[in-house]
């Protein structure tokens, strides 16, 4: 395994490992934090497969020329892993770690399988990616669609965007407070993010 993959890995058996020794009602604190969220990304889901599924799939999964899907390329905060393991089954995450594990394609994203991706609840940066060709595509011939997605765009930031006390920053956190370091928690290491965290105090 490179140290991609080791990172990847590394955070999924971390978060697998803490949840399994939660209480019922640790559990139930958790899913509840999250359940806004995942409303939020039931809606972009259905929003991106009316206006995108068919221009994306064309254009990159049967052409094969996606770039979003790229090798060792996709960027996953540590509370896109958290919300994930929290909303898919066990024998989902065994999948999971295996393909972490035995990549279906050496040149593609670890987690793209040949039905697709493995995530239950994409990483943001996945969901929220969307190329240049695809946005004229799908916007040109109503500024409402466009102007949906932008409010979308403004909605991600409300979860991950540290401006303001927000929930990928607080899952983060809670899982520190559990012990838990990972490379994949940003909102915590990158330098900008925290810079970021730092001037919403003054």
């Amino acid at each position: 395994m490179n140290a991609y993959q080791k990172e990847q890995l590394d955070a999924l058996r971390m978060i697998r490992q803490i949840l399994k020794g939660l209480s019922g009602s640790e559990f139930s604190f958790l899913k509840m934090e999250i359940a806004d969220y995942i409303t939020f990304r039931a809606d972009v889901a259905v929003f991106m497969e009316k206006h995108f599924q068919e221009i994306c799939t064309e254009k990159c999964y049967y052409s094969k020329l996606s770039a979003c899907c790229s090798k060792d390329g996709i960027i996953a905060f540590f509370a896109d892993v958290v919300i994930n393991a929290l909303s898919a089954a066990n024998d989902d995450l065994d999948r999971l770690e295996f393909a972490i594990q035995n990549p279906a394609n050496a040149f593609k994203c670890i987690f793209l399988s040949e039905t697709g991706c493995l995530w239950k609840v994409k990483p943001i940066v996945c969901e929220m990616f969307l190329c240049d060709e695809a946005e004229n595509r799908a916007f040109k011939d109503g500024p409402e669609t466009r102007k949906q997605w932008e409010a979308y765009k403004e909605l991600k930031k409300d979860y991950t965007w540290p401006d303001k006390p927000v929930l990928f920053e607080k899952l983060e956190s809670l899982f520190i407070e559990k012990g838990c370091s990972s490379t994949l928690m940003y909102i915590h290491n990158s330098p900008g993010l925290m810079r970021i965290k730092k001037n919403r105090d003054k």
